[in-house]
């Protein structure tokens, strides 16, 4: 059965057209676009859209491990204390408790108008198969494209930043040098059997690799996950300069910047993104260009945490694929992606008196849905034109957001909320309807959700009082770091070998 949405405002590929218009979908895709009333069709269910505004689903960047994290980390946490007890947040889960996160995640991703996502989900203390399946399953109930790649690393925090270690008192050195991570060769193991026995539908659902944090990984580590990408042909994730300290750190371990790093290791393509992005120089942005890597920006959860603020417009200006992401639920309270579209925008207004280079309403719309459509390579997503696939997002005009109309891509960009979302489509068929969810049944979800979080808090307790002892500490070094000049280590050239 074709479908046929009659006489809602279409916002077009050029961010300005947005008249009434007649819009034909037949096996998921959009087969035409015309003035009300041209298309006359007796095969088709019709959908009546007045006072709808219909827009592309957004692309997000996200963790759906964060899905049952909310709440869990403090208000005054920077980033690496945050890491610091991420294990705890995440730990004791069972396979189960991994899909209902995933589950939390995309509910709450489809009801703030995102059609897909590239998430990096963790396992401790190494991905599993099993934990991969349950997320992609998750998304695939609520009827979600993903991207799935298992965060992976094979050093801990305490390995990762040079001296962080030797800063501890004596007995907590010896205890986090008993802490270890996993050899990269079981990770490795593990990413290579997911990849080779993917049973989903890679229309939809696509497996992918996240080395985590280049600081995290051994070379090793990360030139093999560049090299399974390739031979698998999939996509490479990993965390870059989201930090300061990760920023002064990598100096202070390779020699050079952490972009020049990974350019050394050839692990730089038009297959990596980065997430964040924050701390790169004029050199690091020209590199990350010049090799084609995406870079997901993520405002919400470097706010939150204090890392600092990208530099969308010179990454956009350098050529740099650029998309926006809201991160995780315990690192960003929440899955709305327009709350992330509007701090995108106004985030890239401080500190430049230049209102030229400011990013505006269509560079930013633009990202959370053409930019991260081509970071997550899905082709034929983004836009509403002939020729894409039915990721629709109806937007009520006769909300107060709305009320005047004058422009709706503006007012869209800079004052929606979520709360004007009417309904999403997927491929053509309603996923949200009139406010609800049609895959999901959220009441259970609810309680499913209250049991396993009073039930896992319990089992990390004590983890939990274990770690808190190096929340200052972890928090007090990386401090120390931050504050130095973000230059001072850039004294040796790029071909210094690294240590």
């Amino acid at each position: 059965m074709s479908t046929l949405i009659r006489g809602g405002r279409v916002l077009r590929a050029d961010f300005v057209t947005c008249d009434p218009a007649d819009v034909l979908i037949e096996h998921g895709f959009i087969r035409a676009i015309e003035p009300v009333g041209r298309i006359t069709r007796d095969d088709v269910e019709t959908i009546e859209a007045a006072d709808r505004l219909l827009v592309p689903g957004l692309v997000n960047g996200t963790h759906a491990h964060g899905g049952l994290g909310k709440g869990a980390v403090g208000d005054l946490v920077p980033l690496e204390v945050f890491l610091s007890a991420s294990g705890v947040i995440n730990g004791s889960r069972t396979v189960e408790d991994k899909r209902l996160s995933a589950t939390l995640t995309a509910v709450e991703l489809v009801h703030k108008g995102c059609t897909a996502a590239y998430d990096l989900f963790v396992e401790y203390p190494v991905p599993s198969r099993e934990g991969l399946d349950a997320v992609a399953g998750a998304y695939g109930t609520v009827g979600m494209r993903a991207v799935i790649a298992p965060m992976m690393a094979d050093h801990t925090l305490y390995e990762a930043l040079p001296g962080l270690t030797e800063s501890l008192p004596a007995h907590l050195q010896e205890q986090v040098r008993r802490i270890k991570a996993a050899p990269y060769e079981a990770s490795v193991a593990v990413a290579r059997d997911v990849l080779a026995n993917w049973r989903h539908d890679r229309d939809k659902l696509r497996p992918a690799l996240g080395p985590t944090i280049p600081l995290h990984c051994s070379d090793a580590f990360l030139v093999e996950c560049a090299r399974l990408a390739e031979e698998y042909d999939v996509l490479l994730q990993t965390h870059l300069a989201e930090s300061k300290t990760q920023a002064v750190l990598g100096y202070k371990k390779y020699g050079r910047s952490l972009v020049a790093h990974l350019q050394a290791l050839n692990v730089l393509g038009p297959r990596l993104s980065a997430a964040h992005g924050i701390w790169l120089d004029s050199d690091d942005i020209s590199r990350l260009a010049a090799a084609g890597v995406g870079v997901v920006h993520n405002p919400m959860s470097n706010l939150r945490l204090g890392s600092g603020v990208a530099p969308s417009r010179a990454l956009l200006d350098a050529g740099v694929r650029l998309g926006i992401g809201t991160d995780a639920s315990n690192t960003s309270d929440g899955q709305n992606m327009f709350e992330a579209l509007r701090l995108a925008a106004f985030l890239s207004r401080v500190g430049d008196a230049d209102y030229g280079r400011w990013l505006s309403a269509e560079e930013v719309f633009r990202a959370a849905t053409e930019g991260s459509a081509k970071i997550l390579n899905f082709d034929r997503i983004g836009r509403l034109e002939p020729g894409y696939r039915a990721d629709i997002v109806f937007l009520d005009i006769g909300h107060i957001n709305y009320v005047p109309l004058r422009n709706p891509l503006q007012q869209m960009v800079l004052a929606e909320n979520g709360a004007a979302i009417h309904s999403v489509m997927i491929d053509g068929r309603f996923i949200v309807r009139d406010r609800r969810l049609l895959t999901v049944d959220e009441a259970r979800l609810r309680q499913e959700a209250e049991e396993a979080v009073a039930r896992l808090d319990m089992a990390n307790a004590e983890a939990a009082r274990a770690a808190n002892q190096f929340r200052d500490l972890v928090g007090y070094f990386c401090m120390a770091h931050a504050r130095a000049p973000f230059h001072v280590h850039r004294r040796l050239p790029d071909d210094v070998p690294p240590e």
